[in-house]
């Protein structure tokens, strides 16, 4: 209670709990069915549906703030996976600067999408929920007025039926009577107009806050699934980059390898016929047979004396006919295809060695 000599005087306070007590009377006589009590259907139903709307929009808001925070830790464990990714891939790796510039623009694209859900979503219940204290404070006052409504009501009647009638007394009592009433309605009349108003208003809050928050989400899914398909292509090229390096290490052996096969076969070679060579069920061979080798990767041949390659082929190394000639990561050999079906040495030609894996 408010202490007397800081804005309230002793009679204001008086008044206050005299007001308190004889509203309190009157609900006790009223719920005992001693008097009767103001009703209004209509009105009643209005107010349900306001604590109902004011229920639903309380909740929606803690659901989209929910929302917000975990879109917030969803962008902290992207952000740190990111950071991870950074620390962890190699300067010379393929899109070492693609990798970067992609890990600032998918921290921006959070950003984007939680300052969206603020500034469109939230802020759209925030401001319709606002409104929602005053209403409700209205409400209660209007209904501590219709007690004193009828509270005013009631005593001005007995009055009126009392054997000993004070016309002082009545007058008083039918002035109070009239500045209650009046009091009450003027309340009752604003609620009734603004409460389908407000009921009314639920369906556009709605529409606006799902709408903008849809929009926002397909945008920001749209883009991030743009970042993604690259992240995606990086770790492709990558893989490709790490397997040619790998080629390449498994060529340079396997060229010294066929150097070493092919001193081999050279002396072999000399003593056996120059028109064919045998290897078991292979059937016959080209001469300077030395070993297979499957194609690994497309090649198309820029020169005459070039062989050309799709993935797949299967083609017979063959010895140069002049050492000499053979370049470093060069091979000479001919299609299996095509010589299986012509047996024409003619078809042969040179080929880069690490488009290829032996068979």
């Amino acid at each position: 209670m408010a202490e007397i000599g800081k804005g309230v005087t002793a009679g204001k306070l008086a008044i206050n709990v005299q007001k308190r007590l004889t509203r309190a009377q009157e609900k006790v006589l009223q719920k005992l069915g001693k008097a009767d009590e103001t009703r209004d259907v209509a009105f009643e139903e209005m107010v349900s549906r306001f604590n109902q709307q004011m229920a639903e929009g309380t909740k929606l808001q803690k659901d989209l703030k929910a929302y917000q925070a975990a879109v917030k830790t969803m962008h902290d464990a992207s952000r740190r996976l990111q950071d991870c990714l950074a620390d962890m891939y190699e300067p010379d790796w393929f899109g070492k600067e693609e990798m970067d510039s992609l890990a600032e623009d998918t921290d921006t694209l959070w950003l984007e999408y939680q300052q969206n859900i603020t500034d469109k979503s939230l802020l759209c219940i925030d401001t319709y929920l606002a409104r929602f204290p005053d209403i409700k404070a209205r409400i209660a006052k209007r209904d501590r007025k219709m007690v004193d409504f009828d509270s005013a009501r009631h005593h001005f009647g007995s009055l009126q039926k009392g054997k000993k009638k004070d016309e002082a007394k009545i007058a008083k009592a039918e002035e109070e009577l009239g500045r209650a009433q009046r009091i009450f309605e003027e309340l009752n009349v604003e609620l009734q107009d603004e409460l389908p108003v407000l009921w009314d208003s639920r369906v556009g809050v709605y529409v606006n806050t799902f709408q903008n928050l849809a929009g926002h989400q397909e945008k920001f899914h749209r883009e991030m699934g743009k970042l993604t398909q690259n992240l995606n292509d990086i770790m492709t090229k990558l893989e490709e980059q790490k397997q040619l390096k790998k080629d390449g290490t498994a060529a340079a052996k396997s060229g010294d390898d066929a150097k070493s096969e092919e001193a081999n076969h050279s002396e072999s070679a000399s003593s056996a016929p120059k028109s064919a060579v045998t290897n078991g069920s292979d059937g016959e061979l080209p001469p300077g047979f030395l070993y297979k080798v499957k194609a690994i990767h497309d090649y198309a041949a820029t020169d005459g004396d070039e062989l050309e390659l799709k993935i797949g082929d299967v083609v017979l190394v063959v010895a140069f006919d002049n050492p000499d000639e053979q370049d470093d990561g060069w091979l000479m050999g001919l299609l299996e295809s095509n010589w299986l079906q012509k047996k024409d040495v003619s078809t042969k030609g040179v080929f880069p060695e690490n488009f290829t894996q032996k068979v």
